[in-house]
């Protein structure tokens, strides 16, 4: 009988265990990646680019430091603007983490190209209007054919530029402010005095 409980308790366990969802498996670390692409950026380091305005030219090309053939897997590149670590301090949303799935900091997808062996790409962007204010750097990723990062290259915090963004209020919004601010603060004085010589009367 005893026997006959456990034989049940042991089908319980493996009946249950199949009912469990799948630990989640983690996404690319950056950190496995070789960094095998030489990635620039035209802005100069601290230069303010302003949203909708500005452009900023991506050039990438395999390391020289690579061996000759490194680069046969990759078959596109694609382009992402990251925040740079002072724009992340502070800010859990913006924050970077090696496990590619769950990196915050890259946030802004640039473009995606197909990748030509042993040849330099480039590509030209307009600072989109919805960039908030920060200090970012270039990123760039090898994809296989699957679509997985297998290599990459970035310019460096030390390289950072800033981008002013658009606050969303224009000059003329602030200019009537001021005004109506100004003409209800005289048109409060003026109750208040046409009040005060009704009470002294």
């Amino acid at each position: 009988m005893a026997r006959q409980g456990g034989v049940v308790s042991l089908v319980m366990v493996l009946l249950l265990g199949a009912c469990l969802p799948a630990p989640a498996a983690a996404g690319v670390l950056l950190s496995t990646l070789p960094k095998a692409l030489a990635v620039t950026a035209s802005p100069k380091p601290g230069q303010v680019l302003h949203s909708g305005v500005d452009k900023v030219t991506v050039t990438w090309s395999l390391n020289t430091t690579e061996p000759a053939g490194a680069d046969a897997a990759y078959k596109s590149v694609q382009v992402k603007l990251c925040y740079a670590p002072v724009s992340q301090k502070d800010r859990g949303w913006r924050k970077s983490d090696d496990d590619l799935s769950k990196d915050k900091a890259c946030q802004f997808k640039l473009t995606q190209q197909d990748y030509a062996a042993g040849a330099r790409g480039s590509f030209e962007y307009t600072v989109a209007r919805d960039i908030p204010t920060g200090s970012y750097h270039v990123r760039a990723y090898a994809l296989d054919a699957s679509g997985t990062q297998v290599a990459y290259g970035q310019t460096g915090p030390a390289t950072a530029f800033d981008v002013a963004g658009i606050t969303g209020i224009h000059a003329s919004i602030k200019v009537a402010a001021g005004v109506f601010s100004a003409f209800s603060v005289a048109a409060l004085a003026f109750f208040f005095v046409v009040e005060n010589r009704k009470k002294n009367k």
